[in-house]
């Protein structure tokens, strides 16, 4: 979840016909103040059939890198693998909400102040690297990992360019042991609009002993964030994650 993720190659045609698979889950709800709610879920993918890459390949492709090479990584990257001046659509992440979808909590707010560039935490549960505007830092309770479904909204504008096909892969990993695969389609955005969707998050069920480890190791769980327009990387957001708040 990130707010502000080679042999390289598969068909970029079987992306395009995940992607039509995937939309058909997808549905829109009215939004209270009016306007509509994107409701997202995941692709399924087995991410262990990727043909494995390394972080340094992938850097060595420079801006050429695709979604079905992010899907081979085996560890988390310990860098950016592009820059901020890549994002050419201006997609600038403005509101970003997490709810346990079974009972309507929210669990962490952060909202940019309208007219301001740095992000401003609504909670104490995140610190954000204000330096570079892609790192997030979230602390949540135990119980957080024993939630089934979780819901993210997400609010983010975009520039005077169309987006025909906006994508984000996000790729959580504990002490080097890939977690989960998500893998989210936006869709087309128009110029200049204002845009809100929720990634309905399904969790895997964790064994207890690896909850454990989780909850007595802080921050060694982490993320990666990528996001793809026409299947090229244009931003790549990175967080970790730790489960101790309240002990």
């Amino acid at each position: 979840m990130n707010g502000s993720r080679n042999t390289p190659a598969r068909a970029a045609n079987t992306g395009q016909a995940d992607a039509d698979a995937g939309s058909e889950a997808n549905h829109r709800d009215r939004k209270a103040g009016g306007g509509m709610l994107k409701k997202l879920k995941s692709r399924r993918r087995e991410t262990e059939k990727w043909p494995a890459v390394t972080e340094d390949e992938l850097r060595a492709l420079g801006t050429s890198i695709t979604p079905d090479h992010v899907l081979g990584l085996r560890a988390i990257t310990e860098d950016y693998l592009c820059k901020p001046e890549d994002n050419v659509y201006n997609v600038d992440f403005t509101r970003f909400k997490i709810r346990d979808l079974e009972t309507g909590t929210v669990l962490f707010e952060i909202a940019k102040p309208p007219n301001s560039a740095p992000v401003e935490s609504e909670e104490d549960g995140a610190d954000v690297d204000a330096s570079a505007g892609r790192f997030v830092r979230y602390q949540f309770t135990p119980a957080f990992l024993k939630l089934c479904t979780v819901g993210a909204t997400v609010e983010f504008t975009v520039g005077i360019r169309p987006i025909n096909s906006f994508r984000m892969i996000e790729r959580h990993y504990f002490q080097g042991r890939l977690l989960k695969n998500f893998d989210f389609d936006f869709g087309f955005c128009i110029p200049n609009s204002r845009n809100t969707c929720e990634h309905i998050y399904e969790f895997p069920q964790l064994p207890d002993e690896l909850i454990r480890q989780m909850v007595a190791r802080p921050y060694e769980t982490r993320s990666d964030s990528f996001y793809f327009v026409d299947n090229k990387l244009i931003m790549h957001n990175k967080a970790d994650y730790a489960f101790n708040g309240g002990l």
